[in-house]
């Protein structure tokens, strides 16, 4: 299979949330998500400025095969940020390409062209993320990634540097 991954100009936008349901359905497993009346999730919060913030936010296709397979929503933070230069606000990748290495492909192109200090977190109880980014990371980076927890909501997030 061919990955490829690509920013995403505004033009374009509706790839990213015509996916972005299929991100949501997902995450009902996890979160209390509700379609409305007309069975369409919700528009996902601040995805507007991944277009209208210049260089600060980033809205990148997965495809393979040229077929959309996912998308990434990454955010740079100001320089001197306390923690972490990069934040990878959402990663998603559809069922039918997942355990093929697409996600991993990707993942890794993202970090190889951001290098930097990176924020990657998941869901408290979506365990099955959780070993794929630590899994992720760890080859990424040998293993050299410290991982803390959300005092509150217990959200796991990894910590490293490319």
């Amino acid at each position: 299979m061919n990955m490829q991954i690509e920013l995403v100009p505004r033009e374009r936008s509706q790839v990213i949330r015509h996916l972005m349901q299929f991100y949501l359905y997902d995450f009902t497993k996890y979160l209390n998500i509700d379609v409305d009346s007309n069975g369409i999730f919700p528009e996902y919060p601040g995805l507007e400025a991944f277009w209208e913030e210049e260089g600060g936010k980033f809205a990148f296709l997965i495809t393979c095969d040229e077929a959309p397979a996912g998308f990434a929503l990454v955010e740079r933070f100001e320089p001197g940020s306390k923690d972490n230069d990069y934040y990878l606000t959402e990663f998603f990748v559809m069922q039918k390409y997942r355990r093929s290495g697409i996600g991993t492909q990707a993942a890794h192109e993202l970090f190889h062209r951001f290098p930097g200090r990176w924020k990657v977190t998941q869901v408290r109880n979506n365990v099955v993320a959780q070993a794929f980014w630590r899994k992720v990371i760890g080859a990424y980076t040998g293993g050299r990634f410290r991982e803390k927890f959300h005092p509150e909501l217990g959200n796991p997030s990894q910590f490293f540097v490319t």
